[in-house]
Protein backbone atom coordinates (compact mmCIF):
# COMPACT_ATOMS: atom_id res chain seq x y z
CA UNK A 1 0.00 0.00 0.00
CA UNK A 2 1.41 3.39 -0.90
CA UNK A 3 2.50 5.75 1.96
CA UNK A 4 -0.44 8.20 1.67
CA UNK A 5 -3.32 5.47 1.86
CA UNK A 6 -1.49 4.12 5.18
CA UNK A 7 -2.81 4.85 8.60
CA UNK A 8 -0.23 6.89 10.88
CA UNK A 9 0.63 6.38 14.17
CA UNK A 10 2.59 7.12 16.46
CA UNK A 11 4.80 5.42 19.50
CA UNK A 12 6.46 7.41 21.76
CA UNK A 13 8.92 5.76 24.52
CA UNK A 14 9.82 7.49 27.34
CA UNK A 15 13.26 5.80 29.19
CA UNK A 16 14.29 8.14 32.02
CA UNK A 17 17.63 8.35 33.08
CA UNK A 18 19.72 6.70 30.60
CA UNK A 19 23.17 8.65 30.11
CA UNK A 20 24.35 8.37 26.50
CA UNK A 21 27.90 7.74 27.14
CA UNK A 22 26.65 4.74 29.20
CA UNK A 23 24.29 3.95 26.36
CA UNK A 24 26.94 3.61 23.46
CA UNK A 25 28.80 0.88 25.04
CA UNK A 26 25.49 -1.50 26.07
CA UNK A 27 24.06 -4.29 23.94
CA UNK A 28 20.60 -2.32 23.42
CA UNK A 29 19.57 -4.43 20.07
CA UNK A 30 15.84 -2.73 19.67
CA UNK A 31 17.13 0.83 20.58
CA UNK A 32 20.57 0.37 18.04
CA UNK A 33 17.74 -0.57 15.15
CA UNK A 34 15.92 1.94 15.64
CA UNK A 35 18.58 4.56 15.35
CA UNK A 36 20.08 2.36 11.89
CA UNK A 37 16.44 2.97 10.35
CA UNK A 38 16.72 6.39 11.68
CA UNK A 39 18.48 8.48 13.96
CA UNK A 40 19.64 8.58 17.87
CA UNK A 41 21.43 11.90 18.75
CA UNK A 42 22.10 13.37 21.61
CA UNK A 43 20.11 16.48 23.23
CA UNK A 44 21.26 19.22 25.85
CA UNK A 45 19.04 20.56 28.60
CA UNK A 46 18.36 23.63 28.31
CA UNK A 47 19.86 26.47 30.97
CA UNK A 48 16.77 27.13 32.16
CA UNK A 49 15.60 24.07 32.78
CA UNK A 50 16.36 22.43 36.15
CA UNK A 51 17.93 18.68 35.56
CA UNK A 52 15.01 16.97 36.63
CA UNK A 53 11.89 14.47 35.49
CA UNK A 54 9.42 16.77 35.81
CA UNK A 55 10.40 20.20 33.96
CA UNK A 56 12.03 17.75 31.52
CA UNK A 57 9.23 15.27 30.84
CA UNK A 58 7.10 18.23 30.87
CA UNK A 59 9.03 20.09 28.03
CA UNK A 60 8.98 16.50 25.94
CA UNK A 61 5.36 16.03 25.76
CA UNK A 62 4.01 19.46 25.77
CA UNK A 63 6.47 21.03 23.76
CA UNK A 64 6.60 23.99 25.04
CA UNK A 65 9.68 25.30 27.76
CA UNK A 66 9.65 25.62 31.59
CA UNK A 67 8.61 29.19 31.30
CA UNK A 68 5.50 28.16 29.51
CA UNK A 69 4.02 24.74 31.32
CA UNK A 70 5.70 26.14 35.09
CA UNK A 71 6.57 22.32 35.93
CA UNK A 72 10.06 23.33 37.86
CA UNK A 73 10.45 20.58 40.05
CA UNK A 74 9.52 17.04 40.44
CA UNK A 75 6.37 18.62 42.43
CA UNK A 76 4.00 19.92 39.53
CA UNK A 77 2.42 21.98 41.95
CA UNK A 78 1.59 25.59 40.16
CA UNK A 79 1.72 24.11 36.59
CA UNK A 80 0.01 25.59 33.86
CA UNK A 81 -0.52 22.65 32.04
CA UNK A 82 -4.15 23.25 31.26
CA UNK A 83 -3.10 25.58 29.29
CA UNK A 84 -0.20 23.79 28.05
CA UNK A 85 -1.22 20.64 28.23
CA UNK A 86 0.16 17.22 26.97
CA UNK A 87 0.06 15.98 23.10
CA UNK A 88 -2.05 13.00 23.89
CA UNK A 89 -4.94 15.51 25.45
CA UNK A 90 -4.76 17.63 22.71
CA UNK A 91 -5.16 15.12 20.46
CA UNK A 92 -7.78 13.46 22.48
CA UNK A 93 -9.37 17.01 22.08
CA UNK A 94 -9.43 16.57 18.46
CA UNK A 95 -11.36 13.53 18.32
CA UNK A 96 -7.85 11.54 18.04
CA UNK A 97 -7.05 8.13 19.74
CA UNK A 98 -4.56 8.48 22.88
CA UNK A 99 -3.14 6.15 25.35
CA UNK A 100 -0.37 6.71 28.18
CA UNK A 101 1.18 4.12 30.48
CA UNK A 102 3.49 5.19 33.08
CA UNK A 103 4.10 3.91 36.80
CA UNK A 104 5.31 7.11 38.05
CA UNK A 105 2.29 8.69 39.70
CA UNK A 106 2.40 12.81 39.18
CA UNK A 107 2.54 11.76 35.02
CA UNK A 108 -0.83 9.64 35.79
CA UNK A 109 -2.79 11.07 39.32
CA UNK A 110 -2.87 14.44 41.72
CA UNK A 111 0.46 13.34 43.45
CA UNK A 112 3.02 16.03 43.87
CA UNK A 113 0.38 18.61 41.51
CA UNK A 114 0.19 16.08 38.59
CA UNK A 115 -0.90 14.87 36.40
CA UNK A 116 1.46 15.68 33.53
CA UNK A 117 -0.94 13.77 31.15
CA UNK A 118 -4.35 15.27 31.93
CA UNK A 119 -6.59 13.63 29.54
CA UNK A 120 -5.43 11.02 27.41
CA UNK A 121 -7.75 8.52 26.57
CA UNK A 122 -6.91 5.52 27.53
CA UNK A 123 -4.45 4.73 30.33
CA UNK A 124 -2.42 2.39 32.58
CA UNK A 125 -1.01 3.58 35.81
CA UNK A 126 0.84 0.83 38.25
CA UNK A 127 2.31 2.34 40.98
CA UNK A 128 5.47 0.52 42.38
CA UNK A 129 4.95 -1.53 45.21
CA UNK A 130 8.01 0.05 46.77
CA UNK A 131 10.40 2.93 46.10
CA UNK A 132 13.68 0.50 45.06
CA UNK A 133 14.95 -1.29 42.22
CA UNK A 134 12.91 -4.24 42.57
CA UNK A 135 9.15 -2.55 42.93
CA UNK A 136 10.38 0.06 39.85
CA UNK A 137 11.68 -2.90 37.49
CA UNK A 138 8.24 -4.72 38.72
CA UNK A 139 6.18 -1.44 37.58
CA UNK A 140 7.63 -1.08 34.35
CA UNK A 141 7.21 -4.92 33.53
CA UNK A 142 3.32 -4.74 34.49
CA UNK A 143 3.55 -1.31 32.42
CA UNK A 144 5.08 -3.06 29.54
CA UNK A 145 2.67 -5.78 29.50
CA UNK A 146 -0.05 -3.97 29.71
CA UNK A 147 0.79 -1.36 26.94
CA UNK A 148 2.01 -4.47 25.02
CA UNK A 149 -2.00 -5.96 25.09
CA UNK A 150 -3.14 -2.27 24.32
CA UNK A 151 -1.49 -1.54 21.50
CA UNK A 152 -2.27 -4.83 20.20
CA UNK A 153 -5.75 -5.01 20.32
CA UNK A 154 -6.82 -1.32 20.77
CA UNK A 155 -5.74 1.45 18.03
CA UNK A 156 -4.67 4.62 19.18
CA UNK A 157 -3.20 6.57 16.86
CA UNK A 158 -0.84 8.28 19.61
CA UNK A 159 0.65 6.42 22.55
CA UNK A 160 3.39 7.73 25.43
CA UNK A 161 4.85 4.62 27.62
CA UNK A 162 7.05 5.54 30.35
CA UNK A 163 9.85 3.15 31.99
CA UNK A 164 11.36 4.39 34.95
CA UNK A 165 13.67 1.48 36.85
CA UNK A 166 16.53 2.65 35.08
CA UNK A 167 16.48 5.80 36.82
CA UNK A 168 15.69 4.81 40.07
CA UNK A 169 18.52 2.36 39.81
CA UNK A 170 20.86 5.12 39.05
CA UNK A 171 19.37 7.24 42.32
CA UNK A 172 19.49 3.80 44.53
CA UNK A 173 23.21 2.03 43.12
CA UNK A 174 24.56 4.93 41.14
CA UNK A 175 25.55 4.41 37.54
CA UNK A 176 27.30 1.18 38.09
CA UNK A 177 26.54 -2.59 36.97
CA UNK A 178 23.73 -2.63 37.77
CA UNK A 179 22.15 0.68 36.33
CA UNK A 180 23.48 -0.98 33.08
CA UNK A 181 21.48 -3.89 33.53
CA UNK A 182 18.22 -1.75 33.88
CA UNK A 183 19.10 -0.23 30.94
CA UNK A 184 19.94 -3.23 29.16
CA UNK A 185 16.07 -4.54 30.02
CA UNK A 186 14.93 -1.28 29.26
CA UNK A 187 15.95 -2.08 25.29
CA UNK A 188 13.72 -5.68 25.88
CA UNK A 189 11.14 -3.71 27.07
CA UNK A 190 11.35 -1.38 24.63
CA UNK A 191 11.72 -4.58 21.76
CA UNK A 192 8.51 -6.01 22.86
CA UNK A 193 6.41 -2.73 22.57
CA UNK A 194 7.79 -2.49 18.93
CA UNK A 195 6.79 -6.22 18.41
CA UNK A 196 3.39 -5.63 19.55
CA UNK A 197 2.94 -2.77 17.12
CA UNK A 198 4.54 -4.09 14.24
CA UNK A 199 2.56 -7.98 14.91
CA UNK A 200 -0.60 -6.06 14.99
CA UNK A 201 -3.13 -7.36 12.30
CA UNK A 202 -3.68 -4.17 10.65
CA UNK A 203 0.34 -3.25 10.51
CA UNK A 204 0.81 -3.79 6.86
CA UNK A 205 -2.06 -0.82 6.62
CA UNK A 206 -0.08 1.59 8.95
CA UNK A 207 2.69 3.95 9.04
CA UNK A 208 4.26 4.05 12.77
CA UNK A 209 6.76 6.51 13.92
CA UNK A 210 8.66 5.43 16.96
CA UNK A 211 10.20 8.16 19.23
CA UNK A 212 12.10 7.01 22.44
CA UNK A 213 13.89 9.70 24.55
CA UNK A 214 15.48 10.29 27.52
CA UNK A 215 14.87 13.15 29.88
CA UNK A 216 18.65 13.73 31.40
CA UNK A 217 21.54 12.30 32.74
CA UNK A 218 23.24 11.14 36.10
CA UNK A 219 25.92 12.16 38.19
CA UNK A 220 28.44 8.37 38.01
CA UNK A 221 27.18 8.42 42.04
CA UNK A 222 23.65 8.52 40.98
CA UNK A 223 21.72 11.67 41.45
CA UNK A 224 20.70 14.71 39.13
CA UNK A 225 19.32 17.94 39.08
CA UNK A 226 22.62 20.15 38.24
CA UNK A 227 24.52 21.54 35.14
CA UNK A 228 27.55 19.00 34.59
CA UNK A 229 27.57 18.10 30.95
CA UNK A 230 26.58 14.40 32.14
CA UNK A 231 23.32 15.50 33.84
CA UNK A 232 22.46 18.01 31.09
CA UNK A 233 23.08 15.53 28.13
CA UNK A 234 19.93 13.22 26.92
CA UNK A 235 19.22 11.86 23.68
CA UNK A 236 16.56 11.07 20.90
CA UNK A 237 15.87 8.28 19.05
CA UNK A 238 13.71 8.55 15.89
CA UNK A 239 12.51 6.05 13.35
CA UNK A 240 9.40 6.51 10.83
CA UNK A 241 8.32 7.29 7.30
CA UNK A 242 9.12 10.59 7.22
CA UNK A 243 12.40 10.06 8.90
CA UNK A 244 15.45 8.97 6.06
CA UNK A 245 17.43 5.59 7.30
CA UNK A 246 20.88 7.18 8.95
CA UNK A 247 19.53 10.33 9.01
CA UNK A 248 21.33 13.90 9.15
CA UNK A 249 20.03 15.44 12.88
CA UNK A 250 21.29 18.41 14.46
CA UNK A 251 19.89 20.87 17.20
CA UNK A 252 17.28 18.12 19.04
CA UNK A 253 15.33 19.92 21.45
CA UNK A 254 13.09 18.40 23.76
CA UNK A 255 10.19 20.56 22.99
CA UNK A 256 10.81 19.02 19.29
CA UNK A 257 9.54 15.53 20.53
CA UNK A 258 5.51 17.09 20.50
CA UNK A 259 5.98 19.36 17.13
CA UNK A 260 6.88 15.39 15.75
CA UNK A 261 4.60 13.71 17.22
CA UNK A 262 2.07 16.19 15.76
CA UNK A 263 3.63 16.28 12.25
CA UNK A 264 3.87 12.34 11.89
CA UNK A 265 0.32 12.45 12.08
CA UNK A 266 -0.36 15.15 9.69
CA UNK A 267 -2.04 16.99 12.41
CA UNK A 268 -0.81 20.68 12.03
CA UNK A 269 -0.25 22.57 15.17
CA UNK A 270 -2.41 25.69 15.94
CA UNK A 271 -0.51 28.85 15.95
CA UNK A 272 -2.47 29.81 19.30
CA UNK A 273 -0.43 26.98 20.91
CA UNK A 274 2.49 28.96 20.74
CA UNK A 275 4.79 25.74 20.68
CA UNK A 276 8.35 26.05 20.94
CA UNK A 277 9.11 22.71 19.54
CA UNK A 278 9.54 22.25 15.72
CA UNK A 279 9.57 18.87 14.02
CA UNK A 280 12.42 17.25 13.52
CA UNK A 281 15.26 18.25 11.47
CA UNK A 282 16.50 15.48 9.55
CA UNK A 283 18.44 15.95 6.60
CA UNK A 284 18.85 13.73 3.65
CA UNK A 285 22.15 11.20 3.07
CA UNK A 286 22.01 11.97 -0.24
CA UNK A 287 20.31 14.55 -2.92
CA UNK A 288 19.11 13.21 -6.39
CA UNK A 289 18.61 16.04 -8.90
CA UNK A 290 16.16 15.83 -11.76
CA UNK A 291 17.99 18.08 -14.46
CA UNK A 292 15.53 19.29 -17.13
CA UNK A 293 13.07 21.73 -15.69
CA UNK A 294 15.32 21.61 -12.46
CA UNK A 295 18.45 22.64 -12.63
CA UNK A 296 18.43 24.03 -16.14
CA UNK A 297 15.64 25.64 -18.38
CA UNK A 298 15.45 22.68 -20.85
CA UNK A 299 12.00 21.43 -19.85
CA UNK A 300 10.18 24.47 -22.20
CA UNK A 301 13.14 23.38 -24.59
CA UNK A 302 11.96 19.77 -24.72
CA UNK A 303 8.20 20.82 -25.04
CA UNK A 304 9.35 23.11 -28.01
CA UNK A 305 11.32 20.41 -29.33
CA UNK A 306 7.74 18.02 -29.23
CA UNK A 307 6.00 20.28 -30.80
CA UNK A 308 7.55 21.01 -33.77
CA UNK A 309 8.71 17.04 -34.43
CA UNK A 310 4.21 16.85 -33.80
CA UNK A 311 3.34 19.28 -36.26
CA UNK A 312 5.49 17.59 -38.73
CA UNK A 313 3.66 14.64 -38.73
CA UNK A 314 0.16 16.68 -38.47
CA UNK A 315 -0.35 16.69 -35.34
CA UNK A 316 -0.68 19.76 -32.83
CA UNK A 317 0.16 19.31 -28.84
CA UNK A 318 -2.13 20.57 -26.38
CA UNK A 319 -2.20 20.15 -22.66
CA UNK A 320 -3.83 16.95 -22.76
CA UNK A 321 -0.07 15.62 -24.54
CA UNK A 322 1.65 17.08 -21.39
CA UNK A 323 1.90 13.98 -19.09
CA UNK A 324 2.88 12.09 -22.33
CA UNK A 325 5.61 14.44 -22.66
CA UNK A 326 6.99 16.44 -19.64
CA UNK A 327 9.22 14.66 -17.67
CA UNK A 328 9.41 11.60 -19.95
CA UNK A 329 12.35 10.01 -22.01
CA UNK A 330 12.64 10.63 -26.10
CA UNK A 331 11.15 7.29 -26.58
CA UNK A 332 7.93 7.38 -24.96
CA UNK A 333 7.40 11.08 -26.52
CA UNK A 334 7.91 9.44 -29.50
CA UNK A 335 5.66 6.65 -28.74
CA UNK A 336 2.95 8.83 -28.16
CA UNK A 337 3.49 11.07 -31.07
CA UNK A 338 3.02 8.08 -33.81
CA UNK A 339 0.41 6.48 -31.74
CA UNK A 340 -1.77 10.27 -31.64
CA UNK A 341 -0.59 11.26 -35.00
CA UNK A 342 -1.47 7.88 -36.36
CA UNK A 343 1.63 8.40 -38.63
CA UNK A 344 3.07 5.50 -40.29
CA UNK A 345 7.21 7.55 -39.96
CA UNK A 346 9.46 4.89 -38.57
CA UNK A 347 9.65 5.03 -34.44
CA UNK A 348 13.25 5.51 -35.52
CA UNK A 349 13.23 8.32 -37.51
CA UNK A 350 10.74 9.88 -34.60
CA UNK A 351 13.62 9.44 -32.22
CA UNK A 352 16.62 10.49 -34.23
CA UNK A 353 14.31 13.41 -35.00
CA UNK A 354 13.60 14.43 -31.43
CA UNK A 355 17.18 13.74 -30.27
CA UNK A 356 18.63 15.84 -32.51
CA UNK A 357 16.65 18.95 -32.08
CA UNK A 358 16.75 18.46 -28.74
CA UNK A 359 20.50 18.48 -28.56
CA UNK A 360 20.44 21.64 -31.05
CA UNK A 361 18.52 23.39 -28.61
CA UNK A 362 20.29 22.45 -25.43
CA UNK A 363 23.41 23.60 -26.82
CA UNK A 364 22.68 26.63 -27.94
CA UNK A 365 19.93 28.08 -25.49
CA UNK A 366 20.55 26.16 -21.97
CA UNK A 367 19.96 28.44 -19.16
CA UNK A 368 20.80 27.45 -15.66
CA UNK A 369 17.10 28.13 -13.30
CA UNK A 370 17.50 30.13 -10.27
CA UNK A 371 18.97 28.89 -7.21
CA UNK A 372 20.20 25.68 -9.08
CA UNK A 373 24.07 26.94 -8.44
CA UNK A 374 23.45 27.68 -5.15
CA UNK A 375 21.89 24.69 -4.39
CA UNK A 376 24.83 22.78 -5.63
CA UNK A 377 27.21 24.45 -3.54
CA UNK A 378 25.48 24.40 -0.29
CA UNK A 379 25.13 20.62 -0.69
CA UNK A 380 29.06 20.42 -1.62
CA UNK A 381 29.61 22.77 1.50
CA UNK A 382 27.36 19.78 3.59
CA UNK A 383 29.26 17.00 2.07
CA UNK A 384 26.29 15.74 0.72
CA UNK A 385 26.45 13.28 -1.80
CA UNK A 386 24.68 14.26 -5.08
CA UNK A 387 23.22 12.26 -8.32
CA UNK A 388 22.09 13.74 -11.52
CA UNK A 389 19.21 11.96 -12.36
CA UNK A 390 17.58 12.41 -15.96
CA UNK A 391 15.14 11.11 -18.20
CA UNK A 392 17.70 12.87 -21.21
CA UNK A 393 20.07 10.96 -23.01
CA UNK A 394 23.56 10.49 -22.18
CA UNK A 395 24.99 13.10 -25.41
CA UNK A 396 22.41 16.14 -23.77
CA UNK A 397 23.83 15.24 -20.25
CA UNK A 398 27.09 15.66 -21.65
CA UNK A 399 26.15 19.08 -22.73
CA UNK A 400 24.67 20.33 -19.96
CA UNK A 401 27.33 19.70 -17.32
CA UNK A 402 29.69 22.09 -19.38
CA UNK A 403 27.19 24.46 -18.00
CA UNK A 404 26.43 22.95 -14.26
CA UNK A 405 29.88 21.05 -14.00
CA UNK A 406 30.54 17.79 -13.81
CA UNK A 407 32.47 18.15 -10.47
CA UNK A 408 29.15 18.93 -8.98
CA UNK A 409 27.42 14.92 -9.48
CA UNK A 410 29.58 11.97 -7.85
CA UNK A 411 26.86 9.76 -9.97
CA UNK A 412 24.95 10.51 -13.14
CA UNK A 413 22.06 8.32 -14.26
CA UNK A 414 20.74 8.99 -17.61
CA UNK A 415 18.18 7.55 -20.21
CA UNK A 416 20.88 5.23 -21.45
CA UNK A 417 21.83 3.94 -18.40
CA UNK A 418 18.92 1.93 -17.42
CA UNK A 419 16.81 -0.58 -18.90
CA UNK A 420 13.70 1.62 -18.22
CA UNK A 421 13.42 5.09 -17.41
CA UNK A 422 10.99 7.76 -15.69
CA UNK A 423 8.43 7.16 -14.27
CA UNK A 424 9.99 3.62 -13.68
CA UNK A 425 11.88 4.41 -9.96
CA UNK A 426 15.12 2.50 -12.26
CA UNK A 427 16.67 5.43 -12.57
CA UNK A 428 16.50 6.45 -8.70
CA UNK A 429 17.04 3.02 -7.31
CA UNK A 430 20.40 2.71 -9.32
CA UNK A 431 21.50 6.26 -8.39
CA UNK A 432 20.78 5.37 -4.84
CA UNK A 433 22.40 2.17 -4.94
CA UNK A 434 25.67 3.92 -7.12
CA UNK A 435 25.98 6.06 -4.21
CA UNK A 436 25.49 3.19 -1.44
CA UNK A 437 22.66 4.85 0.38
CA UNK A 438 19.05 3.19 1.07
CA UNK A 439 16.57 5.69 -1.07
CA UNK A 440 14.66 6.00 1.57
CA UNK A 441 17.37 8.36 3.32
CA UNK A 442 17.91 10.17 -0.07
CA UNK A 443 15.48 13.51 -0.95
CA UNK A 444 14.93 13.85 -5.10
CA UNK A 445 14.17 17.15 -6.75
CA UNK A 446 11.91 16.88 -9.00
CA UNK A 447 9.48 19.41 -11.18
CA UNK A 448 7.31 16.72 -13.42
CA UNK A 449 4.79 14.25 -11.98
CA UNK A 450 6.35 11.33 -14.05
CA UNK A 451 9.86 12.26 -12.22
CA UNK A 452 7.66 12.58 -9.05
CA UNK A 453 6.13 9.17 -9.19
CA UNK A 454 9.51 7.60 -10.06
CA UNK A 455 11.17 8.87 -6.82
CA UNK A 456 8.37 8.04 -5.00
CA UNK A 457 7.87 4.75 -6.34
CA UNK A 458 11.97 3.88 -5.22
CA UNK A 459 11.34 5.43 -1.95
CA UNK A 460 12.70 8.53 -2.02
CA UNK A 461 11.18 11.69 0.04
CA UNK A 462 10.41 14.34 -2.66
CA UNK A 463 11.12 18.40 -3.15
CA UNK A 464 8.77 19.47 -5.58
CA UNK A 465 9.86 22.71 -8.04
CA UNK A 466 6.95 22.31 -10.39
CA UNK A 467 8.01 24.10 -14.11
CA UNK A 468 5.17 23.58 -16.59
CA UNK A 469 2.99 21.31 -14.90
CA UNK A 470 1.25 21.59 -11.36
CA UNK A 471 1.76 19.72 -8.31
CA UNK A 472 0.09 18.64 -4.71
CA UNK A 473 1.64 18.00 -1.67
CA UNK A 474 1.60 15.09 -0.16
CA UNK A 475 2.94 12.46 2.17
CA UNK A 476 6.90 12.92 2.03
CA UNK A 477 6.79 15.49 -0.54
CA UNK A 478 6.79 19.02 -0.63
CA UNK A 479 6.11 21.09 -2.90
CA UNK A 480 8.80 24.72 -3.17
CA UNK A 481 8.51 27.55 -4.88
CA UNK A 482 11.92 27.21 -6.21
CA UNK A 483 15.25 25.92 -5.23
CA UNK A 484 16.15 29.09 -3.39
CA UNK A 485 13.53 28.02 -1.03
CA UNK A 486 15.49 25.00 -0.95
CA UNK A 487 18.72 26.11 -0.47
CA UNK A 488 17.09 27.95 2.51
CA UNK A 489 15.37 24.98 4.42
CA UNK A 490 18.94 23.11 3.99
CA UNK A 491 20.86 26.08 5.43
CA UNK A 492 18.89 26.47 8.31
CA UNK A 493 18.85 23.04 9.04
CA UNK A 494 15.23 22.17 8.19
CA UNK A 495 13.72 19.21 6.44
CA UNK A 496 11.55 19.95 3.01
CA UNK A 497 9.25 17.29 4.08
CA UNK A 498 5.84 17.06 2.91
CA UNK A 499 2.73 18.63 4.19
CA UNK A 500 4.19 21.69 5.86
Amino acid sequence: MHLAARRRRVLVVGIDGVRLDVLSRLDTPHLDALAADGFLAPVVVEPGTPTMSGPCWATIVTGVTVDKHAVWSNDFSGNRLAVFPDFTTRLRDAGRRTYVAAAWEPLMTVANGGPLFRAPGRVTHVAPTADDCEGWEEADELVTAEAERVLTEYDPEASFVYLGAVDETAHILGCGEEYERAAVRADERLGRLLAAVRGRPSSTEEAWTFIVVTDHGHRDEGGHGGRSELERTAWIACAGPDVPAGARVDGLRHQDVAAQVFASLDHPADSHWTLDGRPFATGPRAVLLDMDGTLVDTEALWWRTAQEVAEGVGLRLTDADTPEVVGRCVEDTAVHLRRVSGTERPLDALVAELDARFLAAVEAETTVLPGARELLGTLGDMGIPVALVTASPRAVVESVLKVLGAESFQVTVTADDTDRTKPHPEPYLAAARALGVDPAGCLAVEDSPAGIAAAEAAGCRVAAVPSLVPVEAGSGRRVLTGLTELVELLEAGRSPRGRE
